[in-house]
């Protein structure tokens, strides 16, 4: 009792100072955003230019080339543009936290700056091409002729979901890459399976019961499937309370296993790099 005691304190005083540091978060999210395009001659439309390019392919190869069916009554680039908004943006967090601390080295051996913040400045600055994604998304859905509806607000429920999930990930992923920096690459096969295994390009109702059960284990089933109910089928998140408790339990545990992990972890970092 006493070693569970002294766990959830040293969780609670973790996430307190990084909720202290939050003005900071911010700053560094700035910073990162201006320096990934500070270069480039077309400097910050790439956030614009990127996800119309990846919309478009993907668009053309599967609805023009494979001449894939739509979902229902559901135009194939809006069920398809749905899925990819917000897996795109957990993968992108999750790659680049996963060498957050290793790029770091100066900031490592700064005994007074919080290490825990560095996946939230990466968490925030993906927020802004995630915005273009959902831009997209609702202009398609307009131009299709589809409505709206004030369940696209609920998005912003499993844009949080998706937070808490990639943020425990990622305090886990970037703690353990200073010790075994193979780290990443592991994490790249991973997300590429998950990316191909989560519904994004296909229906899960083509597959058998028994590994349609199966992908639902997947968390990110839970947000993706989340996301097309809140733009295109209008389900809230309350019809479906086992997936919904399902998902809390393990991305809690996550989270708090990630934060902790990371607490114990933070103070070897600078005897290897």
């Amino acid at each position: 009792m006493l070693k569970l005691k002294n766990l959830l304190r040293s969780f609670v005083l973790f996430m307190y100072a990084v909720y202290y540091r939050r003005s900071l978060i911010f700053e560094m999210a700035k910073r990162d955003i201006v320096t990934q395009y500070v270069s480039s001659f077309l400097g910050f439309f790439w956030v614009f230019i990127n996800p119309m390019f990846m919309v478009s392919i993907l668009w053309f190869v599967f609805s023009v080339g494979l001449r894939v069916s739509p979902q229902g009554d559901v135009p194939f680039v809006v069920y398809l543009t749905a899925g990819i908004a917000i897996w795109n943006t957990f993968s992108e967090v999750i790659n680049l936290s996963t060498d957050v601390v290793v790029s770091n080295p100066h900031l490592v051996k700064r005994v007074v700056f919080h290490l825990s913040i560095l996946p939230l400045v990466k968490l925030v600055s993906s927020f802004v091409t995630h915005s273009i994604f959902l831009i997209m998304l609702m202009l398609l859905i307009l131009l299709h002729g589809m409505p709206f509806s004030v369940c696209w607000f609920q998005a912003l429920y499993y844009f949080v979901a998706m937070s808490t999930l990639s943020v425990g990930l990622s305090w886990v992923f970037s703690s353990v890459n200073v010790f075994a920096r193979d780290t990443g690459q592991i994490v790249k096969i991973i997300l590429q399976f998950g990316f191909w295994g989560t519904p994004i390009f296909w229906d899960i109702s083509i597959m058998p019961e028994k590994v349609q059960t199966i992908i639902r284990l997947n968390p990110m089933y839970y947000i993706v499937q989340g996301y097309r109910d809140s733009f295109i089928y209008f389900v809230p998140f309350w019809k479906h309370p086992l997936m919904t408790l399902y998902f809390w339990t393990v991305a809690i545990f996550i989270f708090a296993g990630g934060a902790l992990v990371f607490r114990r972890l933070r103070p070897h970092f600078a005897d290897l790099l």
